[in-house]
């Protein structure tokens, strides 16, 4: 099911959704006061969150982090994610103009992703909720297809929030 971005918390929950996908978008994510409001009640409901791109930015404000404009912003489908615990390079799809500051990020939002370029931040693990959120594109066709595996990660934090 495809909402609007302005769906609240109640509605939301009212479709009972296994989980819930915040979606890429254009702009300044600072600019999205009310989504970011919603998405701060939308968390509460318990249910399994996956924010890419915009949606990676607007649950890191959500959270209380920030975001910065880059300098050039992150193009094309060749850019190196790091991901932290592994070490491991992904090659992947990205189209933005700002990041997640790192060190924004309080206690429950551990950074889970780096750029291979710029060490700014391509991901989130939220702790205290089953959320994550990343900056690049997994779903992007004609391209990697290296951080597919996001896609069953999401799945099973949807399947073990089964209730």
């Amino acid at each position: 099911i495809v909402v609007p971005a302005y769906t609240t918390a109640e509605q939301v929950k009212e479709l009972a959704p296994d989980g819930i996908m915040f979606s890429n978008g254009p702009g300044d994510p600072t600019e999205n006061v009310e989504i970011i409001e919603n998405i701060k009640e939308i968390q509460k409901l318990g249910i399994p969150i996956f924010g890419i791109c915009l949606g990676h930015q607007l649950m890191a404000l959500a959270n209380g982090g920030k975001t910065e404009k880059l300098k050039y912003g992150h193009r094309g489908a060749n850019q190196p994610a790091k991901e932290v615990e592994t070490g491991r390079v992904y090659i992947t799809s990205q189209n933005h103009g700002y990041a997640v500051v790192s060190d924004s990020m309080p206690e429950n939002g551990k950074v889970s992703f780096v750029n291979g370029n710029d060490n700014t931040c391509e991901g989130v693990n939220y702790t205290n909720m089953p959320a994550f959120s990343v900056q690049f594109h997994p779903e992007a066709c004609g391209g990697p297809h290296d951080t597919a595996f996001l896609f069953d990660r999401f799945i099973e934090l949807m399947k073990n929030n089964r209730k």
